[in-house]
């Protein structure tokens, strides 16, 4: 029998300041002190803030010197990734003890259909509970948890107790909840459309469910029914189980500018030999290739090229991101950025067809 949208029970859980909470975990005397995983260098990136840094308006993905300037005393680690991918997997084996049904968002954040949970629950509120007390026993991490009737709904509930909580928005609560809020904090909102909601005049949820949908198709496409539905705190997708990898990529920011084409090839044949290692390890090849280019001016740039035949081996995929790479030399300025992603992926024995290229930029 189907299960109607309206009576899911579906919890998103989110690590409290993941990377940042393992290596206070790890090292006491990094604890209540305002941390940042990342680079310190000029051209270093925070991936990660504690609380502690947070206050001072440190976030993720902010250079490592504006970081630092709103925090002197911030202190710097190197990530982790091998440990966090192992703290990542304890946390993801505590999850499969109450459902199969477990969709990662990535290595901090799941969403879980409880609606038919493994043992008997009273409510999907005591599962989140559960949860998150196991987390914290076995883990010693804290992680916060949305209970909603859909996926759009928990990820918002998720973030409303944070840290250390967990909040429930039920189906008579969910379309008022929604209402409030400012459409710039609507997970599926990025910046950009923000702005161009905030030029029609979209300002909140209430804004936004008073659009006809004509009017969202015409200026958002194809994604005016996700809009549409969200305004009124419906959300049909499902939590999608060993949802597959769309694909892999790697990319390097540099100290000192790039500007000849000697060694920008040199880093496009390390990030494409990572890529294909990391494709290997998989099992898995693709048919499109894509180049990220970023200038010191903070303009990027992004050349793709699809082909009928899968990518056949880590020299394959040079030549082809760098072709993709030499019509942007002589670059118009320095470039601070380059990257190559591998998409389209399948299985490594797929059928290979004759080449078909196909150019977007």
């Amino acid at each position: 029998m189907t299960q109607s949208p309206a009576h899911r029970r579906i919890i998103h859980v989110d690590m409290d300041a993941f990377f940042a909470s393992v290596e206070q975990r790890d090292d006491p005397a990094l604890r209540g002190r305002p941390l940042a995983v990342g680079d310190v260098g000029r051209r270093g990136v925070v991936a990660a803030a504690s609380y502690e840094a947070r206050r001072f308006g440190v976030r993720s993905a902010m250079p490592s010197v504006i970081a630092l300037r709103k925090c002197p005393d911030l202190v710097f680690v190197p990530p982790r990734f091998d440990v966090y991918r192992a703290v990542s997997a304890q946390i993801h084996d505590i999850f499969s003890r109450f459902t199969p049904l477990i969709q990662p968002l990535s290595l901090d954040e799941a969403y879980l259909d409880v609606t038919h949970p493994l043992q008997p629950y009273p409510s999907a509120t005591a599962i989140a509970q559960d949860i998150r007390d196991r987390i914290r026993a076995e883990t010693g991490l804290t992680a916060s948890a949305g209970i909603s009737y859909n996926k759009f709904l928990a990820k918002l509930a998720s973030d409303y107790r944070k840290p250390d909580g967990q909040f429930v928005i039920t189906p008579r609560m969910g379309p008022d909840f929604v209402a409030t809020l400012p459409v710039e904090q609507f997970h599926g909102i990025g910046p950009a459309t923000a702005a161009r909601m905030h030029a029609l005049g979209i300002r909140t949820g209430l804004d936004l469910r008073q659009q006809p949908l004509s009017r969202l198709l015409r200026h958002f496409g194809k994604a005016a029914d996700f809009y549409y539905g969200i305004a009124r705190g419906i959300d049909e997708r499902p939590v999608e189980v060993n949802r597959p990898r769309r694909s892999i990529g790697a990319e390097r920011t540099f100290e000192v500018d790039i500007h000849d084409w000697a060694a920008a090839l040199d880093v496009i044949m390390d990030l494409s030999t990572r890529v294909w290692n990391r494709c290997t390890a998989r099992s898995l090849t693709g048919i499109t290739v894509t180049i990220k280019v970023k200038y010191n001016d903070f303009r990027q740039i992004v050349r793709g090229r699809t082909a009928l035949e899968p990518v056949r081996d880590a020299t394959d995929l040079v030549d082809r991101a760098q072709g993709l790479l030499a019509p942007c030399f002589p670059p118009p300025r320095g470039i601070r950025l380059l990257g190559v992603t591998v998409s389209g992926l399948r299985a490594r024995d797929a059928l290979a067809a004759p080449r078909q290229l196909a150019l977007f930029g």
